[in-house]
């Protein structure tokens, strides 16, 4: 039945790249202009209803995500692609419909301009209420943020980018601070080790590469320059957030993460067991697992696999929401969080 599944999933993908992949071959090769006929409105307009309806409608079934509200977007997006894949000669007729992709995706641009402004206006407000929050910053700082303004995937974003600039560059002169109810997720691993050395490895690649790019690609250069700049400051950032964010055990749930990766609310009325039998936790995670294991360069097990009633959200990066329903958790004090644990269940 998976594998059933599977198959139609694929079939959905290679469907869309052959709608795609069609209309390309019709106006951007010499065979397929050799097959117009002398009027050509009856092709072009069929061709706009496959990139605006076909084309949206079977990413969306490959994406399993069937959304009016993305339908919208890729409609548009749509009507985008053909104003750039359909010579104009042949466009011309129908070129008011494709202006309406434009005008639909100015319009999404400037809401989450206004979105973004909002963000803004509300900073200074966010920001103390993460002061005055007990939970750690990764989360006290995603709750306010809820709090004042409207979920949106670029409010998501900005603040995981947000998250990821200030724990770079703006809390090196503080120390960590371990409490009773926290518990370190990396000290035991070589996982600080291994991103500093993917820190070296990156500005040595960036000196090395980028100068003998630069003279046969100026462009290529930068490009590849913003990006390992970028991983850097992601590395530094996840290292900041690593150690300044322990797994936190409160009355009504548990706050873990993993650096700026991921991480997830745990109330404990959701957990429905704690696993501790080492054959099970030994053993391959299934996908509807999210782990909070601090990688090492030997293989690792979790300290316990939590299994819940029903799957809980979690926070990945770039603001990704995903459902899971059991959790491998591997902390450095593995006694002493398995007792407080149960004494919380």
């Amino acid at each position: 039945m998976v594998y059933k599944r599977e198959s139609i999933h694929i079939v959905w993908l290679i469907l869309l790249l052959l709608v795609l992949a069609s209309n390309f071959a019709l106006y951007r090769s010499s065979f397929g202009l050799n097959l117009l006929p002398t009027k050509t409105n009856g092709v072009v307009l069929g061709s706009i209803l496959d990139l605006t309806i076909v084309a949206p409608v079977l990413f969306l079934a490959w994406q399993r995500k069937m959304s009016w509200k993305y339908l919208i977007v890729l409609m548009a997006g749509g009507l985008m692609v053909a104003r750039f894949m359909i010579p104009m000669e042949y466009l011309a007729p129908f070129k008011t419909i494709t202006l309406a992709g434009f005008a639909i995706e100015g319009a999404l641009v400037l809401l989450e301009v206004l979105l973004l402004v909002t963000l803004f206006k509300y900073l200074p407000e966010i920001i103390r209420t993460v002061k005055k929050s007990p939970l750690p910053l990764l989360f006290s700082f995603s709750h306010a943020v809820d709090e004042k303004v409207r979920k949106h995937p670029i409010i998501q974003v900005i603040c995981s980018e947000m998250l990821m600039f200030y724990y770079a560059f703006c809390i090196w002169k503080k120390k960590p601070q371990e409490k009773d109810n926290t518990f370190t997720l990396y000290k035991k691993s070589s996982l600080i080790a291994f991103q500093v050395m993917m820190i070296h490895a990156i500005m040595i690649e960036t000196i090395g590469i980028h100068w003998w790019l630069h003279d046969k690609s100026f462009i290529l250069s930068l490009i590849l320059l913003v990006i390992n700049i970028y991983s850097v400051l992601l590395f530094l950032g996840d290292i900041q957030a690593l150690r300044f964010n322990p797994l936190q055990i409160e009355h009504e749930s548990m706050y873990v993460s993993l650096g700026l990766m991921k991480r997830m609310e745990i109330r404990w009325e959701d957990i429905e067991e704690i696993i501790e039998d080492p054959d099970v936790l030994e053993q391959k995670f299934s996908k509807n697992t999210i782990d909070f294991i601090a990688r090492d360069f030997e293989k690792v097990y979790p300290s316990v696999l939590l299994k819940l009633k029903y799957p809980v959200e979690a926070t990945l990066l770039m603001g990704v929401k995903k459902f899971y329903d059991q959790v491998a958790i591997r902390v450095d004090d593995s006694e002493r969080f398995k007792e407080l644990v149960k004494q919380k269940l």
